[in-house]
């Protein structure tokens, strides 16, 4: 297992197509990168759930999963379950957040996630963030898509249990779904955890990397 750092991280984007699609992919990575880099830039971007109860959520979630961050949070009122059908303004959302931010890593969905929105709104990333690092998060579903991911972020047990924490605690919205729970969480992250050789992880898909192998 070959392990790269992608040097110094001053920016951060994360985007998500909802309230808490960015806690649950990348949630512990969130709270790894900021605990590490205080004062680190995060620039959020959510497509929907503007003005709801699921706003309120992601803004005290978020501001928990970005602990000693300058957070800047944007939740869009696109509708739930027909971002495909809203590209434009799915577009142009994006589109104005890269307008705003030079990040150093970008947190996405996967282009192969099975939610349409999720989908729709990967495919969206490259076309305005085109020479970024951007790692592609996942969140297991009914749907089953979960696949062989190309890079770890491992997690210590401590920063898995927070993230499992925190997710219960901030969106009492989903604690109905039978997925969303601790167990899923810490499983999930316990296999890519074996996959990597550490006890947790989160895991990402990198469509495109450029090295620099000459310095």
């Amino acid at each position: 297992m070959i392990r790269l750092g992608a040097g110094r991280l001053d920016r951060i984007v994360a985007v998500g197509a909802h309230c808490d699609d960015i806690a649950i992919g990348a949630g512990g990575t969130l709270l790894t990168l900021c605990l590490a880099r205080p004062g680190v830039r995060v620039d959020a971007l959510v497509l929907s759930g503007g003005g709801s109860e699921r706003e309120q959520e992601e803004r005290a979630a978020l501001a928990a999963f970005c602990p000693g961050a300058e957070l800047h949070l944007t939740v869009h009122k696109l509708p739930d379950g027909r971002l495909p059908a809203h590209w434009e303004e799915a577009k142009a959302a994006v589109e104005e957040l890269r307008a705003e931010a030079e990040p150093d890593l970008v947190l996405a969905p996967r282009a192969d996630d099975a939610h349409q929105d999720h989908r729709c709104l990967a495919k969206l990333i490259p076309t305005a963030f085109r020479d970024h690092l951007v790692l592609g998060y996942e969140i297991a579903k009914w749907d089953g898509d979960l696949g062989r991911p190309s890079a770890y972020q491992p997690l210590s047990p401590g920063i898995a249990e927070r993230k499992a924490r925190l997710l219960q605690e901030h969106y009492p919205s989903q604690r109905h779904r039978p997925w969303y729970d601790r167990e899923a969480f810490l499983g999930l992250a316990r296999i890519r955890g074996i996959e990597c050789h550490a006890r947790y992880a989160e895991a990402f898909a990198v469509t495109k990397l450029t090295l620099d192998l000459g310095d």
